[in-house]
């Protein structure tokens, strides 16, 4: 069984205030901090979602139980040599909050929602080393009557409103853990900071950033349907145009961000504005910027257009007079779908992918 961690506080990596905005367990990334850092954020500026705080865990007597009625035999434990011992693989993705740009349901649409009021900065790329969560479920052997894989962490039990939910855990259909998940060891040629998940956690490429459970300790696999909190009470889109009891969320949806302060004070002269997209079905195909609300053009790719990742992009701007202009981006990914100019309201304030309007000053 794994060891029980100890609690280390809410974040242990410094949080200076030119790279984050701290909310409570959480820290987000400011966008300006990622101009010119190149396409995978570092260690030190990748936001940090935590529903409890991060836990100190001891890598030599870490293990990594599988066990449950989707297996042949009975459970299995996984050290941490065990797991750097398997093939490996490297892919670069993005981890991203459900409730990025949550904040703007608010202030753009004028809605109320509950939960933490990120921007854009709860999103991070990162070049993610580890084992397949497929080769690990074969090595436990995982059976053909598996449904539901449901892997659980190792930092503190969640409790809200005097209820103890236990640890944060959310199932997988069999089907995407044997499709693309990672077993993740190291972030960014480096092994996995306390924060993200040290010693070992999930990569979930183009889902919600639940999914990618981090500080991983268990995996539960089942002969049928699991649950969790995490897919019946939270994570799920509740509002008049769902049903009743909602719908789950699983992939993320496409959005935009300019690497710039809000409200930023820019020089008179041309520019060159810089930003990133990105979407959960796919590849981005192209980005438009308009900084007049009328007219849109397209701006320059300055990386590959990668799927489960980002692209960067600039855009020339020269602006006639000094004065107020409100920017904006729109992506478009690879299965045509668009940013929108407003997102669907639902009240926990998932999945925010309307244009995001950006005021800038120029003097």
């Amino acid at each position: 069984m794994a060891t029980p961690a100890t609690a280390a506080g809410p974040i242990v990596k410094p949080l200076p205030p030119e790279i984050f905005d701290v909310l409570g367990t959480n820290a987000e990334t400011r966008w300006e901090a990622l101009r010119g850092q190149g396409y995978h954020v570092p260690n030190d500026r990748f936001f940090v979602r935590n529903h409890t705080s991060t836990p100190t865990i001891d890598v030599d007597t870490w293990r990594l139980t599988v066990f449950g009625s989707g297996l042949r035999g009975g459970p299995v434990e996984f050290g941490y040599r065990d797991l750097r011992s398997l093939p490996s693989e490297s892919l670069s993705a993005f981890i991203e909050c459900a409730g990025n740009g949550r904040s703007y349901y608010a202030s753009q649409q004028g809605q109320q929602v509950t939960g933490t009021a990120w921007h854009l900065g709860a999103i991070g790329v990162a070049r993610w080393r580890g084992v397949r969560l497929s080769t690990v479920l074969a090595k436990a052997g995982i059976s053909r009557r598996a449904v539901d894989v449901l892997p659980e962490g190792l930092d503190p039990d969640y409790v809200t409103g005097g209820v103890n939910l236990g640890k944060v855990r959310r199932p997988l259909p069999v089907a995407k853990a044997l499709e693309d998940v990672l077993v993740a060891y190291e972030m960014n040629g480096e092994p996995l900071p306390p924060d993200h998940g040290f010693p070992v956690r999930l990569v979930v490429p183009s889902w919600v950033g639940i999914a990618s459970i981090k500080w991983l300790g268990r995996i539960e696999v089942a002969d049928t349907q699991l649950a969790s909190p995490w897919d019946t009470q939270y994570y799920r889109l509740i509002g008049p145009v769902y049903p009743p009891d909602g719908t789950l969320v699983t992939h993320q949806v496409v959005k935009s961000a300019f690497e710039l302060p809000r409200n930023a004070v820019l020089p008179r002269g041309k520019q060159v504005l810089t930003g990133r997209s990105w979407s959960g079905n796919g590849r981005i195909r192209h980005v438009d910027v308009s900084t007049d609300g009328m007219t849109w053009r397209h701006a320059r790719f300055t990386s590959p257009a990668c799927e489960n990742a980002w692209v960067q992009w600039e855009f020339p701007w020269h602006p006639k007079a000094p004065g107020a202009y409100t920017l904006r981006a729109r992506a478009t990914d690879g299965t045509g779908t668009r940013q929108p100019d407003v997102a669907v309201h639902n009240t926990q304030g998932y999945l925010f992918d309307a244009i995001v309007r950006h005021p800038v000053t120029v003097v």
